[in-house]
């Protein structure tokens, strides 16, 4: 589901969001786990956040992938 306006995203986002930059914290961490990049890679497959990344992309709101 798309959020009407990507500048003002849905909760759920926000909190998908938290998710990333948390497990991303403790990836770089000295007690980092393999959990983390599993985590954060079936957050980044989300349809939701896959949305609103692409919606935020059109705006150029995000960096481009390299």
């Amino acid at each position: 589901m798309k959020s009407s306006d990507p500048l003002k995203p849905a909760v759920s986002i926000l909190c998908k969001l938290g998710s990333i930059a948390v497990h991303v914290q403790e990836m770089l961490s000295t007690k980092g786990h393999h959990f983390d990049k599993v985590a954060l890679e079936s957050l980044m497959m989300d349809k939701e956040l896959t949305g609103w990344l692409y919606d935020m992309d059109k705006l150029a709101m995000i960096p481009k992938k390299r």
